[in-house]
């Protein structure tokens, strides 16, 4: 698809976004910066797909803070 081109998030699933962050940033951080339960109270890949998957407002802060890992690592 021509207009996904340019798009860093196309074409990766929500679990390897979450595996990448978790791996990068560790769940008290990434806790810190988005303060929902499912990264602060007994934080899996699990709980949090699945409260992600269903909180709109919550993936797109996920999302922006795997961008900003991105540009981080290429920096």
């Amino acid at each position: 698809m021509e207009t996904q081109k340019n798009n860093p998030l196309h074409g990766i699933k929500l679990e390897q976004i979450i595996i990448e962050l978790q791996a990068y940033y560790g769940w008290e951080y990434m806790g810190y910066q988005i303060n929902i339960r499912c990264f602060t109270h007994d934080p899996s890949v699990k709980s949090s797909l699945k409260f992600l998957r269903r909180t709109p407002w919550a993936r797109t802060k996920v999302e922006r803070m795997y961008l900003k890992m991105l540009k981080n690592k290429t920096d």
